[in-house]
């Protein structure tokens, strides 16, 4: 790692949020550094989900500058003899993606065409795949280097990344290896933003990471700063904790772009149904885009309207031009406003046509009787009917994750399914859907997500890998007792949409986050003290400990899960950076922006990746749907 490169960044002078834009700098800064160590053309090979990533940090004019003809996709299939006699492969450290590597050059080697090679690990290097390159008797033909990127700002409050494999390595395959990249992530950060005051964990992982960044920073160059607290406190949370969220159906504008038509890496991308028009449009989805900063966290039901009179505010500002009197007032209205509204005149088409082509999808397939039965199960009300349901959708064959997901959460709320309903489900849903999902449902067991409830003394745990004490299933569910004790499930069913006072509005009032209770929990209490009558009911366990010095006005002390005593201190800054291992949602980001607003604190919401429920499913079913 290049570190003295970030020790000489200034910290940011203002109030708010932390310039997190210094993380791309110094990403296209090393990325650079490293292409100019391999000076002369080449070609750059680049792993598939590293394409949007480095898109949003260099730009093909800067990769030309710096010697680069040709960008590939990395692919298993390369032909030899084609390209530059130097190639440099910029990938994820994969196995399989060195023994291809490895494939390519000894094709090469075996007709005796000459090339030189590198390998650039994204964002370390793996002794598994140098084993491998040894293996296969290349390691002498090749040069290895590390580029390693870790935080892509998608956003001045959304930090991630962009390693959606970690869901599926960490918590079904037990793989470690990503926390290493995690832990070095919060590590930069705070040799930019000066070591953060307060750190709570929610959950396995988020223990580990936090001990792997404790070792990091002692290891850490003595001459960096830690004396600044721009950060007051890290919360890290474990996806595990909270799997019925991301199961949950988002009802937020941008919740429901995502699952719509797909965000990738910050930015979307729409079609001729949308446009209007046979070209598709690319839009970055930030704060920079003051239409969509005006809508994104809003209710789905109070974004068409709204758009609407915004239209109608915008044709009004166009309509202007024809009360110009002068020859000078219609040269500055052409110079200084036109553009301007032409621009934003494009973008609200297209949010308009994406709400048109949501509604359309939403009125289709019967989704409102979708909805309510997800919401019956969040309430664990009406059962029976619910799983009538669920049957119905499988008998008609309709799509695989959408009954997948409300098997989920009929598992997750009531502790697993019954024995002869599960195995009724499951040979049904087999049956629509092939075999070879049996795998799936295997995976699923294992995450803890979809099980059938045990009749032993030991029942099945829904919210996964609760603690081995647990008593047997009583009659209330693990969740639902989270539910009462966190009032997850907003009493009154009045709830204002369009100027909620509360987070389940993202919910439509049906369900507040439980990761973001737990954080609202959290800040309001300053530890995890009080909270046992909570946390045991969360697997993996908490822990809490400060990096900064009390003052006498401003400790407390408590006691923590194991009977010890813990100093606690107030937050030193409001700054709250939240970190979910293994992917969050836009529901949660939006919830957790509207909790700042109401106390007042400036969430930055960090994550491994942003999910929504299809992605977290597929990417532990076996051939999941195309």
């Amino acid at each position: 790692m290049r570190g003295p490169v970030y020790r000489k960044m200034a910290a940011p002078s203002g109030k708010g949020f932390p310039d997190f834009q210094r993380l791309k700098i110094l990403a296209k800064d090393e990325l650079t550094s490293l292409l100019d160590d391999l000076p002369g053309k080449k070609d750059l090979v680049i792993d598939g989900d590293l394409m949007k990533p480095l898109d949003r940090i260099a730009s093909i004019s800067l990769l030309k500058q710096r010697g680069v003809e040709k960008i590939y996709k990395f692919d298993s299939t390369l032909k030899a003899m084609h390209g530059c006699e130097q190639r440099i492969y910029l990938v994820r450290p994969r196995m399989t993606t060195m023994k291809a590597i490895a494939d390519h050059i000894n094709s090469d080697l075996n007709i005796n065409f000459k090339r030189k090679y590198n390998i650039i690990f994204v964002p370390r290097k793996l002794h598994t795949c140098l084993s491998v390159l040894e293996y296969e008797g290349v390691i002498g033909h090749v040069t290895l280097s590390e580029f390693q990127l870790d935080f892509l700002p998608l956003d001045k409050d959304i930090l991630s990344l962009e390693l959606p494999e970690f869901f599926k390595t960490f918590y079904l395959e037990n793989d470690q290896t990503w926390i290493h990249t995690v832990a070095k992530s919060l590590v930069r950060i705070q040799a930019l933003t000066g070591e953060i005051g307060h750190v709570h964990c929610i959950g396995k992982g988020a223990k580990m990471t936090n001990d792997l960044m404790n070792f990091l920073m002692k290891r850490s160059s003595s001459d960096q700063d830690f004396s600044r607290h721009e950060i007051g406190t890290l919360i890290l949370i474990d996806r595990d904790v909270d799997y019925v969220t991301p199961l949950c159906s988002q009802l937020t504008y941008e919740g429901l772009l995502d699952e719509t038509f797909g965000i990738k890496c910050g930015a979307i991308e729409f079609g001729p149904e949308v446009t209007g028009k046979q070209q598709s449009a690319k839009l970055l989805l930030n704060s920079d885009d003051v239409i969509f900063e005006d809508v994104r966290n809003r209710h789905f039901s109070h974004v068409l309207g709204y758009l609407s009179s915004k239209a109608k505010l915008l044709q009004q500002d166009f309509d202007k031009r024809h009360g110009l009197k002068s020859v000078g007032d219609m040269k500055d209205f052409v110079a200084n406003e036109l553009r301007r509204l032409k621009e934003q005149k494009s973008v609200l088409a297209n949010h308009i046509g994406a709400c048109e082509q949501i509604l359309g999808k939403k009125t289709k397939g019967g989704f409102e009787d979708y909805l309510q039965t997800e919401h019956s199960l969040l309430e664990s009300s009406s059962v029976r009917d619910n799983i009538t349901y669920i049957e119905e959708l499988i008998y008609k064959q309709d799509n695989m994750l959408k009954t997948l997901k409300l098997m989920c959460l009929l598992s997750l709320t009531q502790n697993g399914i019954p024995s002869s309903t599960y195995k009724t489900l499951k040979t049904h849903y087999l049956q629509s859907h092939g075999f070879e999902q049996l795998i799936t449902f295997s995976n699923l067991k294992l995450l803890g997500i979809l099980t059938e409830q045990e009749t032993g003394s030991q029942a099945a745990t829904p919210l996964n890998k609760v603690t081995s004490g647990m008593a047997a299933i009583t009659r209330r569910s693990t969740f639902q007792s989270l539910c009462k004790k966190l009032s997850l499930i907003p009493k009154s069913d009045d709830i204002d949409l369009k100027n909620p006072t509360d987070m389940s509005y993202v919910f439509s009032g049906a369900y507040t986050p439980l990761s973001c209770k737990l954080v609202e929990q959290i800040l309001t209490r300053g530890s995890f003290a009080g909270m046992e009558e909570i946390t045991k009911y969360l697997p993996g366990g908490v822990h809490s400990e400060n990096h900064v010095k009390a003052s006498k006005d401003s400790s407390t002390t408590s006691k923590d899960r194991s009977g010890k005593s813990a100093r606690q201190d107030r937050p030193v800054s409001k700054v709250v950076l939240v970190y979910f291992l293994g992917g969050c949602t836009y529901s949660e980001i939006t919830a957790l922006r509207f909790l700042g607003k109401l106390k007042g604190y400036i969430f930055i919401i960090a994550t491994t990746a942003i999910i929504n429920s299809s992605t977290m499913l597929e990417s532990v079913m076996e051939r999941p749907p195309i």
